[in-house]
């Protein structure tokens, strides 16, 4: 029964281990398609607690690498994912990404395109740093201050819809991807 419980901690560990070196990948490539590997262990690990199977023994010290594993495939994958919900979501319009992360929207009288949602991918760490340690310690009042913090700072940038639209889809995708990785990892560690 030993090696059966260190070969499925093993495939755990490799699983999410994989779907972190494939996040990875995504950002750099530029790719947020191969973000969605991280699916397969945050997906999976929250069917398997749903369903109450406890297919993982009791390892303290593996429960507490894993469940890092999946905190930080929380954080880097909410990215990919993020990006991967958004170009779904804007696939039939004109909306243009800006040199600095944000988007090009025509000025207010049709004047040259401007830059909105500035520093969205280093907000967007931030605020999923935020959920999941928020998550893991059970004190979900911080996601209410990251949800009114974020809206104050952008409320100037939000003036055209297509501002407002992905403002929205992005924080949701990004939120609520944090805090099932959050979940997650506070259920293994639990």
């Amino acid at each position: 029964m030993i090696v059966v419980e260190y070969v499925l901690w093993t495939v755990a560990l490799l699983i999410t281990g994989g779907a972190i070196a494939a996040t990875v990948l995504a950002i750099r490539l530029r790719r947020p398609e191969l973000g969605l590997v991280g699916l397969l262990p945050i997906a999976g690990g929250l069917l398997l607690s749903a369903l109450d199977l406890d297919l993982l023994p009791d390892s303290r010290i593996t429960a507490v690498l894993l469940a890092l594993g999946i905190a930080a495939l929380g954080v880097l994958g909410g990215s990919p994912v993020t990006v991967f919900v958004l170009d779904l979501a804007t696939r039939d319009t004109t909306v243009r990404r800006g040199e600095h992360g944000g988007i090009l929207i025509q000025g207010p009288d049709g004047d040259a395109d401007r830059e909105v949602l500035r520093g969205g991918t280093t907000i967007g760490y931030l605020e999923r740093v935020a959920i999941v340690g928020a998550v893991a310690v059970g004190h979900l009042e911080v996601v209410a201050a990251v949800i009114a913090i974020k809206g104050l700072g952008r409320f100037s940038e939000l003036d055209s819809a297509a501002a407002r639209e992905r403002f929205i889809i992005g924080t949701l995708a990004s939120m609520i991807w944090a805090a099932a990785a959050g979940l997650l990892a506070t259920v293994i560690a639990g």
